[in-house]
């Protein structure tokens, strides 16, 4: 039997097989006795595809309050040069009200922005699955670990007791003799 497969059945009871994939990563690391702790968020940074990194900038930018307010802007500007700037000066408004051209765009800007977001909200929550999904594994292994130090500080009490208990009868013999031994 290998030391995964007694750790697995000291620790968890069960083959290591039968462990699930996390269980079986903890023991692995217990068993090395290698650091399970990893930058989850730095990890998956790396592996994003341009994609995705361009997904989370567009939905951090569509959420701040700079697009907010440029997007404001727009939208003041839009307005007053269609209803009084282009029209005072006897221009035609190229979108008078009620602005179907704004209306379009806006509606662009959402059938495009709505996916992106989602795309970029749906990576978040798979980052916050595989952050829970670790710290799982490192506090298992912290317990396990805390589990493992008590057994042995039992352990070594136990032995403590036993030698403790040996002396103490040696001196009882000693003193026995001793007082046998006395003259009356």
């Amino acid at each position: 039997m290998n030391h995964k497969n007694e750790l697995a059945e000291k620790l968890f009871r069960r083959e290591y097989e039968q462990l699930g994939k996390q269980e079986q990563h903890v023991v692995h690391h217990i068993a090395e006795r290698t650091n399970i702790t990893r930058n989850v968020a730095q990890d998956l940074a790396e592996q994003s595809t341009f994609g995705q990194r361009l997904a989370d900038k567009v939905a951090s930018f569509g959420g701040s309050w700079t697009f907010i307010s440029l997007f404001a802007v727009v939208l003041v500007v839009w307005i007053l040069l269609n209803s009084f700037i282009l029209v005072k000066s006897g221009s035609a408004a190229f979108d008078p009200y009620p602005y179907i051209l704004l209306n379009l765009f806006l509606s662009m800007l959402a059938a495009i922005q709505a996916p992106i977001i989602l795309m970029s909200q749906n990576r978040q929550a798979y980052k916050d699955r595989m952050s829970a999904e670790h710290d799982y594994e490192v506090n298992l292994k912290a317990e396990l670990e805390i589990m493992t130090l008590h057994e042995k500080m039992d352990s070594l009490r136990e032995t403590q007791w036993r030698e403790l208990m040996s002396i103490q009868q040696e001196q009882l013999q000693i003193l026995s003799r001793l007082i046998s031994d006395r003259p009356r």
